[in-house]
């Protein structure tokens, strides 16, 4: 991997520059740290035995395939937009890079929609209990109002929220490492396999599983415009938060096997509270609700996040109504973007149950993915004026084969869904088109060029 050497020149934005590299690699290591770690030990033991470390690592090897190519990509084309701007880059189609960042934004709602039932009721219910949607809503206006503050403030929360995330998981290592080195658990079943199966097979099931926890760095993209010295940053913060993540997994892969039996991690709800009692450690649970929590609110902050920049990208290309990038004059944030995807999230909320679309996110992000690694060997001959980092060519080559296999492992319901969900952005792409060729149409002079004005505003298009 190399970086490409031309002056330093950073793109202009209408977005305030403020997030610096640490902030960025904490924004990062956040999204992809989530609450779903807290049970996934239990589910992966399942298909691998004690093998736990095995999945995560050939898991944390897949994800730094699509990093690669987000890392070249976005240094190579700073805008608010991410893999909408790329496939338009690439395929110079309208119609693709809207179905590509429609995707993104489907699948950023609807997760947020997810967490913020996941934080009223699973995990706040644990210490109050109140009803589920009005908490869920109230908790995505709260989001929407330090999102629309500023990114400042917006990425000093994240930096605590994270802070507190990894202090869980480093919790759970550091007892089990003082239970291992004061005479217990049993080191030799972190190499024993599953009963019946292969190890390569039961790896690569487990890694299916288990990519999905590193899953969240792709939404840095859409934060580029807001970073200093982009080019050199980036790369950095993308490998260092994947590689730290991946690190921390593997370690509570190996303390879960040390401290238990896979048969009782595949009994338990809540397997990484019973690897910490298993120690006699005498950690209260609450502890680790009140962490997951605090989970589950990061990453719905850093989604909202996401979505409303990615919004704003898409305003600017074009490829959704102008209004959506209108920008706060004073804190330099896109409030229409953030107000519009924060009542879609909260629609979404009273479905009440989002299983299907749980499935459904991770479907749209993997043809994201897809579309981002054949978008990097497509761009090959697109040379830009300014350095940015480049990927050895087979790493976007790997990264389109592991989306594909991760794609074959998804259900047929899951594809219908998704499916119908892309229709709709099809719709509304054909309407947005119709209406802005109406309103070209309408302001036109008699000459039957588009105005000033309208011209300029079309010139991302």
């Amino acid at each position: 991997m190399t970086t490409e050497t031309a002056p330093q020149v950073e793109s202009p934005t209408r977005l305030r520059r403020a997030i610096t590299g640490p902030l960025l690699f904490a924004f990062i290591l956040g999204d992809v740290l989530g609450a779903g770690i807290y049970a996934l030990m239990g589910v992966l033991s399942e298909k691998v035995g004690g093998m736990l470390w095995a999945p995560l690592l050939l898991a944390l090897l897949l994800a730094m395939l699509t990093a690669g190519s987000y890392a070249e990509l976005v240094t190579k084309y700073p805008r608010a937009g991410g893999a909408a701007v790329f496939a338009e880059r690439a395929f110079h189609s309208p119609l693709v890079s809207f179905l590509v960042g429609f995707s993104m934004l489907a699948a950023g709602v609807t997760s947020a929609a997810g967490l913020a039932i996941a934080f009223a009721g699973d995990y706040l219910g644990t210490f109050l209990d109140l009803p589920t949607i009005p908490v869920a809503i109230a908790f995505l206006a709260l989001v929407a109002l330090l999102n629309a503050r500023g990114i400042r403030e917006s990425m000093g929360a994240n930096l605590v929220m994270t802070a507190i995330e990894l202090s869980g998981l480093v919790i759970v290592i550091a007892v089990v490492a003082v239970f291992f080195f004061g005479g217990g658990g049993d080191a030799s079943r972190t190499v024993e396999g599953p009963e019946g199966t292969g190890v390569a097979i039961a790896v690569l099931s487990g890694a299916v599983i288990a990519y999905y926890s590193f899953v969240g760095f792709e939404t840095s993209a859409n934060m580029i415009e807001e970073v200093k010295n982009p080019r050199r940053t980036y790369p950095r913060a993308l490998f260092g938060a994947l590689i730290t993540a991946g690190a921390v997994y593997i370690l509570v892969g190996l303390a879960s096997s040390i401290a238990l039996p896979p048969a009782e991690l595949q009994e338990s709800s809540g397997p990484l509270l019973a690897v910490v009692e298993a120690t006699g450690a005498g950690i209260p649970s609450w502890l680790f609700s009140l962490i997951a929590l605090v989970a589950v609110a990061n990453g719905a902050l850093l989604t909202m996040i996401m979505v409303s920049r990615l919004t704003y990208g898409m305003a600017e290309q074009g490829l959704l109504p102008a209004a959506l990038g209108r920008v706060l004059p004073k804190r330099k944030t896109p409030w229409v973007a953030i107000l519009t995807t924060t009542l879609v999230a909260m629609g979404l909320t009273l479905v009440g149950d989002l299983a299907t679309l749980a499935e459904t996110v991770v479907l749209l992000l993997l043809v994201v993915f897809l579309s981002v690694n054949v978008s990097v060997l497509v761009l090959r001959r697109d040379r830009v004026e300014h350095d940015h980092f480049r990927v050895w060519t087979f790493v976007p080559v790997l990264g389109i084969a592991s989306c594909i296999l991760l794609l074959t492992q998804r259900r047929p319901a899951v594809w219908l869904f998704g499916a119908i969900l892309l229709a709709v952005g099809g719709v509304l792409y054909a309407l947005a088109r119709w209406s802005r060729r109406h309103a070209d149409k309408k302001n036109a002079p008699s000459g039957g060029e588009p105005a000033g004005d309208q011209k300029e505003n079309h010139e991302h298009a």
